[in-house]
């Protein structure tokens, strides 16, 4: 078993510039290819086994449970809300105390448990509702969970969020780390090392969606968990194997506690006056040291931007040692950390925008799946497609349009644009929204058509006679938004942060997925609360038949028509990083660097 750190394995974490120089480490070859394997199996299994259950979950929750979708909804809502918080707690216990390897095993284990839980739930009659007939769905007369049935699944779904927030932020970086990025062969290693990542994740992801929802939609939900659950098993294994391969980084501290350190700083300090011009020098001097550990890492030029934050760099009388080091990181911070914090304060704005999109994102996985159970979904007089597989149309929508966008319109685009990327980032973000938008409203549509539909023919099962292929348009719009909007984020975040705040840039984008699934439970518990007066059912009521959720759909596709106006705003007013040095508006201070004549 590998120790929590050793010295000749250490490597300089980015947030630590502060800190004197180390020893220098003992080289050690990196474990490269050896210990892929290994690590690329325990995250394709974790995701085989997680994806596989969320994809279906909405009709687990509907059909086992017997909950109704707007109850299926929120649990899913809020269990999503915190399987992507949690990367952010798993991070910083990585950074700040374990070591990577270490929390990865432990929340394997984790994911583990839940799986087990979640099998031996339905294995056993006494951990789940006893089944109904069709007659007694139709009349909501199936008997719920009880309370200790519902807390076996809310333990089951704490493990796998537990899980979630320790593999999820570290199995990529640790697969970095096996890589030495100071030779050609090590840097093309990462580069390779990134799309087989995606790749397998994109292969375990239709797995998922299709396969293992299938053996649960049509064989039975037991194989349907024990087999991810066994596959779960032999990824433990088969990560402890590779042990003697690894690279080991030793944990030097989060990024996120200089974040914190950098606003207490600027707090403890915010009566003093920022040095300003040559005949303000003598009020103060600010921090400035060199950038030790972070040779591939460029310093960020001081600006004028959020200019209360840079009082945190005043040095005053106790703040630095003999040897020239601060005394207190908690007292003064360096204008490289203060930098780095306007980066994520610029970035909120437009962190904020994606969460409508989001939200819109999330219905097909819940409502979505709700009107594919009560339509026509048979391919063939022998197959039926589960439910819980229809959202593999915006994957496959993805996967054609992305080389397609890639390699034919971004040239073509760029002649025009003469912009690197053909359109730029906040505009393929931009262009996404909209897309969100008409998803909901072509969702609303057919929604609508398939209510009139199933209500007139009046089938005892309450399933339209329409192919389940009609939902494909709002899945396609609703492909392209994530082509456009998530993935133009994912990529705007990792290029508008500093080289050592990746960590921080892809916390962003699980935070707003995070977000968005608490305002999707929130809007569908206002909806459901505040509808259907005077006697009527409300929009989202248990039989989906006498329900409005097109007016649901209709709420989504306005309150994203305000977001894309506010969005627009905050573009606007964005400027790139790159852009930074080049603006006249924002003075570079003329004043004494302490340690640094500028």
């Amino acid at each position: 078993m590998p120790p929590l750190s050793s010295p000749e394995n250490d490597v300089e974490k980015s947030n630590h510039h502060h800190s004197p120089p180390p020893a220098k480490p003992t080289k050690r070859k990196p474990g490269g290819w050896k210990a892929m394997p290994y690590v690329l199996g325990n995250e394709s299994f974790e995701r085989l086994a997680s994806i596989g259950l969320i994809a279906n979950f909405t009709v687990f929750l509907m059909t086992v449970f017997h909950m109704d979708q707007v109850s299926s909804s929120n649990l899913i809502n809020i269990w999503s809300g915190v399987s992507n918080f949690a990367p952010l707690v798993g991070a910083f216990i990585s950074d700040a105390y374990f070591g990577k390897f270490w929390v990865i095993a432990v929340s394997s284990f984790a994911t583990l448990a839940g799986m087990v839980t979640m099998t031996l739930i339905v294995g056993l009659p006494k951990l789940h509702p006893p089944s109904c007939t069709t007659q007694q769905a139709r009349l909501n007369q199936c008997q719920g969970a009880t309370n200790r049935q519902f807390g076996i699944l809310v333990l089951a779904l704490g493990f796998l969020a537990l899980g979630t927030g320790g593999i999820r932020p570290c199995s990529l970086p640790f697969g970095v780390d096996q890589f030495d990025p100071t030779t050609d062969e090590g840097r093309k290693g990462i580069n390779s090392f990134f799309n087989w990542y995606y790749t397998t994740f994109t292969i375990i992801l239709l797995i998922a969606m299709t396969l293992v929802v299938y053996i649960q939609d049509s064989v039975s939900w037991v194989w349907g968990f024990g087999i991810p659950t066994m596959l779960m098993a032999c990824s433990i294994v088969l990560f402890f194997i590779g042990t003697r391969v690894y690279i080991y980084v030793k944990p030097e501290g989060s990024i996120f506690s200089g974040i914190a350190q950098t606003l207490v700083a600027a707090y403890k300090k915010r009566k003093l006056e920022v040095p300003r011009g040559e005949k303000e020098i003598t009020r103060g001097k600010l921090y400035d040291p060199p950038m030790k550990g972070m040779y591939q890492v460029p310093k960020l030029p001081l600006t004028d931007r959020f200019r209360f934050l840079n009082k945190g760099a005043i040095v005053v009388d106790g703040d630095i040692n003999p040897n020239g080091c601060r005394t207190s990181a908690w007292k003064l911070a360096s204008i490289q950390q203060i930098e780095e914090v306007k980066c994520l304060i610029k970035v909120i704005p437009i962190v904020a925008s994606g969460v409508i999109c989001f939200t819109a994102i999330l219905q097909q996985g819940t409502f979505t799946v709700s009107q594919a159970l009560k339509m026509n979904r048979h391919l063939g007089p022998n197959f039926q497609i589960p439910a819980g597989s229809i959202g593999v149309i915006s994957m496959i929508t993805i996967g054609i349009w992305l080389p397609i966008y890639d390699r034919i319109l971004i040239p073509l685009i760029r002649k025009i644009t003469k912009i690197e990327s053909g359109i730029t980032l906040l505009q393929r973000i931009g262009i996404g929204i909209v897309f969100s938008i008409l998803s909901m409203i072509v969702a609303a549509f057919i929604e609508k058509i398939r209510r009139d539909s199933a209500n007139h023919h009046s089938r005892v099962d309450g399933v339209a006679p329409m192919s389940v292929m009609w939902l494909a348009p709002q899945l396609i719009l609703m492909g392209f938004a994530e082509a456009f909007s998530i993935l133009g984020q994912l990529e705007f975040y990792y290029k508008e942060f500093p080289d050592n705040m990746k960590s921080v840039a892809n916390a962003m984008f699980f935070v707003t997925a995070g977000v968005a699934n608490y305002v999707s439970s929130a809007l569908v518990s206002m909806v459901h609360n505040v509808t259907g007066k005077h006697g009527q059912p409300d929009w989202l009521t248990a039989n989906i038949n006498e329900a409005k959720v097109d007016y649901f759909y209709y709420v989504l596709a306005g309150l994203g028509v305000l977001n894309l106006v506010y969005y627009l705003v905050v573009a606007s007013q964005y400027r790139y990083k790159e852009n930074i040095r080049d603006i006249k508006d924002e003075p570079q201070f003329d004043v004494e660097l302490y340690g640094v004549k500028k």
